[in-house]
This record gives C-alpha cells, structure tokens and sequence, in this order.
C-alpha cells in the first residue's frame, strides 16, 4: 500500500501546507479559515482562502511520483493508494479509485440541501459573486468544497477502508507525508502491529522514522522514478 501527503504534489507545483516559506499554514491560521467553525461563521474569509486554493490547484498536473505509484498498482505490485490530498493528482494519474481520506475539491456541496456542483462550476459561482460566496442555486446557502475541514470526522467508509489496507499490507510505502495529522497518522502502526514494515519517502522527521525499514529525504519525485527504475517499470 501507499500512504502520500502534500509532500508528493509539491513537485507538481503545489506549495505543502508547513515548509517555511511557502507552507500555507505560514500565510494563514488553519483554525480560522480551514475549520468547520470559520466556514460557518466567517464563510467569506473561508471562501477567500479556497478560492486560491482552487486557483493554485485548478491546472497542476501530476508528477513522475503519481504516476510511478499508478504502474506499480497496474503491475500489481501495489494494492492502493491512501491519500491526505485533495488535489486529485493521483486520479489524474491513473490511480483507480485512490481512497481520498480527507476528501476531494472535485465538486462542492450545499450543507442545507445536499445539492452537489462540480468544481468547475463552483469556481463559476464564486467568480460571479460579489460577495465572495458560491452560493447553491437551489436554497442559496453558502456551498461548502467536498473535503475534510478541521474539526471534521473523516468519512466513514474511506477510513474503515484504509484500516483494513493498511492492517494487512506488507509494506506501507509514506511518501510526501509528515505523519503528524491523526488518525491518518496511525495508519503505519496498523501495518507495523501486523508484522508489516513501514519505508517513508519525504522532506523532514516524522515519528516513526527510527521504525522505518528504509528512510529517504531526496526530492519524492526523483525517488520515485528510481524505484520504478529498479523495478523496470516503463509504463507510466
């Protein structure tokens, strides 16, 4: 199995959320604008830091990282892809069915309603809008991008299927992840519990790097390309 975090899109030109410098998290307060609470009660200083969101993220295409973990499950030699993004790279890529565990900003969503938009049309709605709102053309609420706000529980069944990947697998690749942010976070002690191994791919310590069977800090592009290399792998 494979676990990735911000740290596989940065490649692709998507600033990561804590490097110094360009992490976004340096720029604005999570609590304030990426919490359940802020898109309730300041929706337009929520939809201020989404709509760039959606700008940084709207043509960024997957990078050689993506698309090396895609052959590996076309070869067989992956069984999924468990993700922290919501950039839908890896779906770009070719991964089937990446189980996005903290959702996607594919399509937006009315929390009155239920009414469901597609992200090209959300950003339609947000560019028309003089109050800086995309609002459901159905009830008028406030729409609310499709993925996990602090403050939020993950969704259900993408959880209790990354438990149930990553409690069998035989080696849970970490790539691009600081595996600070819970529960995703336990997800490698689920594996290591089991008598699997842990190998981590990024920037920076995490927690279990002392517990890993092979620790790299290269650039996650690069090495992943070398992986597919040493795998001989050339579809991708």
């Amino acid at each position: 199995m494979a676990l990735t975090g911000a740290g596989i899109s940065v490649p692709s030109g998507i600033p990561d959320f804590r490097s110094p410098g360009s992490g976004l998290w340096g720029r604005y307060d999570p609590a304030q604008v990426a919490h359940i609470d802020a898109f309730r009660a300041q929706p337009a200083l929520f939809w201020r830091f989404y709509g760039e969101r959606f700008a940084t993220l709207g043509d960024k295409l997957p990078n050689g990282a993506h698309r090396v973990l895609a052959a590996m499950q076309h070869a067989g030699l992956l069984d999924g892809v468990i993700t922290q993004n919501v950039d839908m790279l890896h779906s770009a890529a070719g991964t089937p069915e990446p189980i996005e565990i903290h959702g996607s900003i594919a399509s937006c969503r009315c929390p009155q309603c239920g009414y469901v938009v597609a992200l090209a049309h959300a950003r339609e709605l947000l560019a028309a809008s003089p109050e800086g709102l995309p609002r459901c053309e159905r009830c008028g609420a406030v729409l609310k991008p499709d993925v996990v706000l602090f403050g939020e529980m993950l969704p259900r069944a993408a959880l209790e299927r990354a438990v149930q990947l990553c409690s069998g697998a035989d080696l849970l690749l970490c790539i691009g992840s600081s595996l600070e942010v819970h529960p995703v976070a336990s997800l490698p002690q689920l594996t290591l519990s089991r008598g699997g191994s842990v190998a981590i791919v990024t920037a920076g310590p995490t927690p279990l790097d002392e517990e890993a069977v092979l620790r790299l800090e290269g650039d996650v592009e690069h090495e992943l390309l070398a992986l597919a290399s040493a795998l001989a792998l050339t579809d991708f």
